[in-house]
């Protein structure tokens, strides 16, 4: 490409998945003579790839969209792409209401990233066509410059989801279930390790029905053995577990497998049967307390994290009570509470019975309440133990600080190990370390490295 080439800046929202797509479209932009740059006032093009799952994030992606705007209009910007879910999913208004937009594409069409960055109409566009699960006859080795840092990446084995929650609405504009090959993700898994990732984590929409819809039986286990199998990963854990689809068999494979992180992240959304069949989820807290006790029984220091929906629908103080109860019985090891989000286009959308939002409000605030006294206790039968912990770096709290995680704290929505003491030499961020805990907070610890 010519020196006139345009600078690219990205923007990227939202989940993960999200991210994954974002380094995809990097890679391909790389691939074909693009430089990228971090600074958004440099760039001549700026892409924001955006989230539109609920009103927070949707409020996130039109501000940052209004932001870079700002830049075409009093700085170097000269073409704003937009893409992703909000893009896909609210194309027609947005483009309408931010006349500054000048190209804009969904998440099943990131091959258009190319014809979006150009400046010259008259230059010819490169064919390549990369769908949401990454195919592509043109680039048989999809290319993606990580944006994580070395030591970490995220895998994407899906695209879309066939559940039918009524609360949310990401089948409308992320598409039915599709699994990636089995494959793909082998070899990209090791191309990730060689590049020296030392810690895989798996995402998707639904990450338990991998592989249903491409005839593979017990498609996330067989997947989990095979990416075991590679060398180089320390910690490989997986993300978004749909409730009913927890095999045992799975659970048995984590606990005999030891690069498989001794974690569960299953998003129950509720405890009370009442709501879960409102939100068609089926499902209800003496069901959940059993596939728990199944885990600890295998597993007894296994991670547990789970999220909850409150204020939705119909629901009552006694349902919310049935939340309250099963965190008291369970003791998971982080939770998150969302508010509920009365998305148009959802099953819940059209439900009678509405909670007033300072009535979710104080909800939410009553169970992570409830939530911080379980964490501290915790946390605190943690001190004097010795745990294995991946160095991240600086803690995001002090320069005084390192910070690290355990094998049960998931990177950017767990609590950290602080370090305090380091010993004698000065640890490297990416490398393992035995941490003997000191003390405790509510959502974090506190050791000094050992060895």
């Amino acid at each position: 490409m010519s020196d006139k080439t345009p600078k690219i800046g990205f923007v990227s929202l939202g989940c993960p998945k999200n991210l994954v797509d974002s380094e995809v479209m990097l890679g391909t932009l790389s691939r074909q003579g693009y430089s990228i740059t971090a600074q958004k006032e440099e760039a001549d093009v700026i892409v924001v790839n955006t989230c539109g799952f609920i009103d927070t994030a949707k409020k996130e992606s039109i501000d940052t969209i209004l932001e870079m705007a700002e830049l075409k209009i009093q700085g170097n910007c000269k073409k704003l792409v937009v893409a992703g879910c909000l893009a896909e999913r609210y194309r027609s208004e947005i483009q309408k209401e931010i006349p500054e937009i000048d190209f804009i594409f969904g998440p099943d069409e990131l091959g258009r990233v190319l014809e979006a960055v150009q400046l010259d109409s008259s230059a010819a566009v490169p064919d390549v066509s990369i769908d949401a699960l990454y195919t592509s006859t043109e680039v048989p080795t999809i290319p993606r410059i990580l944006t994580t840092p070395s030591y970490l990446a995220y895998l994407k084995i899906s695209e879309g989801c066939d559940h039918v929650c009524t609360f949310c609405a990401i089948p409308s504009f992320r598409g039915r279930f599709r699994s990636r090959s089995l494959a793909d993700l082998v070899a990209e898994s090791r191309r990730l390790a060689k590049q020296g990732v030392r810690e895989l984590v798996i995402v998707s929409q639904d990450t338990m029905a991998y592989g249903n819809d491409i005839g593979l039986r017990n498609g996330i286990t067989t997947l989990l053995q095979e990416l075991s199998k590679i060398d180089g990963f320390e910690w490989i854990r997986f993300l978004y577990c749909y409730p009913n689809m927890v095999s045992d068999e799975l659970v048995r494979l984590v606990a005999e497998k030891e690069r498989l992180c001794k974690y569960f992240d299953i998003p129950y959304q509720h405890a009370s049967r009442r709501v879960l069949e409102r939100m068609k989820r089926g499902g209800q807290r003496a069901m959940y307390e059993r596939q728990i006790d199944g885990i600890r029984k295998l597993m007894p220091d296994a991670g547990l994290r789970t999220s909850f929906i409150v204020g939705f629908p119909g629901e009552t103080g006694g349902d919310f009570d049935e939340i309250c109860t099963f965190i008291r019985n369970v003791h998971f090891d982080n939770v998150g509470v969302f508010l509920y989000s009365d998305e148009e286009g959802t099953g819940a959308f059209d439900l009678d019975a509405k909670v007033q939002r300072r009535v979710a409000v104080q909800r939410r605030n009553r169970l992570m309440k409830e939530q911080a006294k379980i964490s501290r206790a915790k946390l605190k039968s943690m001190v004097g133990r010795t745990v294995k912990v991946l160095l991240e770096g600086r803690s995001d709290e002090s320069d005084l600080l390192l910070q690290g995680r355990m094998e049960t704290q998931a990177p950017d929505i767990d609590g950290h190990v602080l370090i305090n003491d380091a010993g004698e030499s000065e640890p490297i961020s990416g490398r393992f370390y035995k941490v003997v805990i000191t003390s405790s907070l509510e959502y974090d610890l506190i050791g000094r490295i050992v060895t």
